[in-house]
């Protein structure tokens, strides 16, 4: 199976998603029981994965996450826009 990663890193919202979550009040294990509810099977390892960046987000997990934390793609993917897109 290929390998995908960008720059070494699994994905590119690990920083915040823990920086929002965190914000939010939430723990690992909450965040991904909003998740369950729109029936993303991510339980809190995985969000601790996804958060040590050893993890891949798909698509519809990232809007799943952006509705979880009430935050915009744009929101989340910033550090790495501001980062990569100077």
């Amino acid at each position: 199976m290929k390998k995908i990663e960008f720059n070494n890193n699994k994905n590119i919202i690990s920083e915040q998603v823990k920086l929002f979550r965190k914000q939010k009040g939430l723990s690992q294990a909450d965040l991904s029981t909003r998740l369950q509810l729109l029936n993303v099977n991510i339980d809190q390892q995985m969000i601790s994965k996804i958060e040590q960046n050893k993890r891949q987000v798909t698509d519809y997990e990232l809007a799943c996450i952006c509705h979880c934390l009430s935050v915009t793609p744009d929101e989340l993917l910033s550090e790495f826009i501001r980062t990569y897109f100077k």
